[in-house]
């Protein structure tokens, strides 16, 4: 386990979005560092909000000034994260398999069913 110490007194949740910009801040200060700049400013953890999912159709957000429950939070939860993936084609895959997913009640599986090149040359090398 592990936890950091906001300076307030009070720990930061071990979520990815602390992750995220503690990964942000140590690059800054990394870079300064390699500059000569020993001088920086304390990590700040800027908290933007938290979202969960609960079920199908349902979550819940905290945002501190905003709070929603249920089909409206799950929309929100759904748009974020949406947003965040990197370009339009992931994101436009994770629509396509989320609507598929809600539509037919159904969960994707992905099997492994045969063994290819790679796994053959991987079981030839490996101690029997």
């Amino acid at each position: 386990m592990s936890s950091f110490d906001a300076g307030n007194g009070k720990t930061l949740p071990g979520l990815a979005p602390v992750a995220k910009q503690q990964g942000a801040y140590v690059g800054r200060l990394l870079k300064a560092r390699i500059a000569g700049e020993f001088k920086t400013a304390p990590f700040r953890y800027r908290d933007l909000g938290t979202l969960a999912v609960i079920g199908r159709s349902r979550a819940v957000a905290d945002f501190g000034w905003l709070r929603l429950t249920g089909f409206a939070a799950w929309l929100t939860w759904s748009l974020v994260h949406l947003m965040l993936l990197v370009d339009f084609r992931s994101r436009l895959m994770v629509y396509v398999n989320w609507s598929w997913a809600w539509f037919t009640y159904g969960r994707g599986a992905r099997l492994v069913t045969r063994a290819g090149p790679a796994d053959a040359r991987r079981s030839e090398n490996s101690p029997r």
